[in-house]
C-alpha cells in the first residue's frame, strides 16, 4: 500500500495550480492538497512542498481553459476564493473530470464534486454582490475613500471590476480586516496592499483619520435616517431578511455612536 502525498503550498491561486502540475507531472495517485497554514495530523504520509512558478501555473490554467467555458473557469475560481477547509481536494477531483471530457460537454451534477462547485460558487457569488451592496466609503484625511470589510468569502478579486468601474474619479481603499489584506486604486490602476494600521479588535476607523467634511456628512445622514424611519411601520423580521444583522457594522445609519 503505497503512502498518501500531502503537497503543501502558499495558498495562493498560483501555488494552487503548480499543486496541480506537481501532481500530473509526477503521476501522483494519492493526493491531498493542503495550504501552508493548514496542520497535518495524519500519520505514514509523504509530504510534498511546492514552489510556485508562474509559468506552471500558466500551463494547468491553458489546459484548464482549453477543456471548459468562461463561466466553468470564473466559478473554479470563485470556488477557490471561497476558503472552505478541503475545498483545493475537490477542485483537483473536478480538474480530473475536465481533463477527461471534452470541452462543451455536458456537465454531470450527479457528480458530488460538480454538484458542490456549484453550490460553492453560487455562496460566493451572493457574498460578491453583498459586498458591492453594503460596501460603504469614509474620507479619510489623506483624500483616500476608505471601507473596511470582513466577508465571509475571500472576495476582494471579485469586486475590483465593479468598483473601479463605479468609482473611477476617485482613489479608495478596501480592506479585508479578516485576511489582512486591500485592495487600493489610485486613478490608474489596482494593488493589492497590507497595512499594519489596521486589525480584526479595530474594525472601524478612528475619527482622528477622517475627514471634517466626512464626519459632517455622517451626522447629517444619521440624523436623515432617523427621521425618515417611521417606528410604527418597523418590520425588524423583513428587515433583517433583506438586510443581514453581519452587515450592519458596514452602514453609517447603522452606527449609533455618532
Amino acid at each position: 500500500m503505497n503512502p498518501q502525498t500531502i503537497i503543501i503550498y502558499d495558498g495562493s491561486f498560483d501555488g494552487f495550480l503548480c499543486s496541480i502540475f506537481m501532481i500530473y507531472e509526477q503521476k501522483i495517485s494519492d493526493a491531498i492538497i493542503r495550504k501552508e497554514s493548514d496542520t497535518n495530523n495524519q500519520l505514514f504520509t509523504i509530504t510534498e512542498h511546492v514552489i510556485t512558478e508562474k509559468h506552471k501555473a500558466n500551463r494547468v490554467w491553458k489546459g484548464v481553459k482549453l477543456k471548459t467555458t468562461r463561466k466553468e473557469q470564473q466559478d473554479f475560481f470563485k470556488v477557490f476564493l471561497s476558503e472552505i477547509k478541503g475545498v483545493e481536494n475537490t477542485l483537483l477531483n473536478y480538474l480530473k473530470n475536465v481533463f477527461i471530457k471534452k470541452k462543451g460537454g455536458n456537465i454531470d451534477f450527479s457528480n458530488t464534486d460538480i454538484l458542490k462547485m456549484s453550490q460553492v460558487s453560487k455562496m460566493v457569488e451572493r457574498e460578491k454582490h453583498r459586498m458591492e451592496a453594503f460596501v460603504r466609503f469614509q474620507l479619510t484625511t489623506d483624500s483616500i475613500y476608505t471601507a473596511t470589510v470582513e466577508p465571509d468569502f475571500n472576495v476582494l478579486p471579485l469586486i475590483i471590476f465593479h468598483f473601479k468601474d463605479r468609482y473611477a474619479d476617485q482613489k479608495w481603499l478596501i480592506y479585508d480586516l479578516k485576511r489582512s489584506y486591500g485592495i487600493y486604486y489610485d486613478l490608474k490602476t489596482v494593488q493589492i496592499i497590507t497595512i499594519d494600521d489596521f486589525s480584526r479588535r479595530n474594525t472601524k476607523i478612528s475619527p482622528e483619520k477622517l475627514s471634517s467634511s466626512e464626519l459632517e456628512f455622517q451626522m447629517l445622514w444619521t440624523t436623515y435616517f432617523n427621521h425618515v424611519n417611521i417606528k410604527s411601520r418597523k418590520n425588524n423580521k423583513l428587515h433583517k431578511q433583506h438586510l443581514p444583522k453581519r452587515y450592519w457594522k458596514y452602514l453609517t445609519e447603522k452606527n449609533t455612536t455618532l
